[in-house]
């Protein structure tokens, strides 16, 4: 029972369950993004303009946070800085896209919002190549 109820922030499982929760993610994210693709053949595009850049340069930015920032949080790298990217998008998505929606269209913005805020402070985890790449640069004798 003891051990069931320990809280260790550095523990094997907590690791795994970040690489868990990365990998999942960052796979389930794809199906959003990769068919925006096929919206920038269409003349004219078609997309929220949130910010006021334009329909193209805002499709681009999210086909950024949603295929590229992605496969950096599938891998593991920069996964702190690449979640900054899909955090504006989800909002952008929960606030602009759906706002006036009912709630059950906002959870899948959502999920994947408390994610990447989950992922925005505990980083990638032991199973990372953020972590192979702080490994390498430790000085000899530091073990993490």
């Amino acid at each position: 029972m003891k051990k069931l109820l320990r809280v260790d922030p550095a523990s094997h499982a907590t690791h795994i369950a970040l690489l868990i929760a990365r990998v999942a993610t960052a796979v389930l994210m794809q199906p959003h993004g990769l068919p925006k693709f096929g919206m920038l053949a269409a003349d004219p595009v078609e997309f929220a303009d949130p910010f006021g850049l334009g329909a193209t340069p805002s499709l681009l930015l999210s086909i950024f946070a949603e295929v590229v920032c992605s496969f950096f949080i599938l891998i593991g790298l920069g996964t702190r800085l690449a979640v900054i990217p899909l955090i504006i998008n989800m909002l952008v998505a929960l606030i602009y896209v759906h706002g006036t929606d009912p709630f059950y269209k906002m959870e899948l913005p959502l999920h994947f919002l408390m994610i990447y805020i989950v992922l925005l402070f505990t980083g990638s985890g032991k199973y990372s190549v953020d972590y192979l790449l702080q490994r390498r640069e430790a000085k000899p004798g530091y073990r993490y």
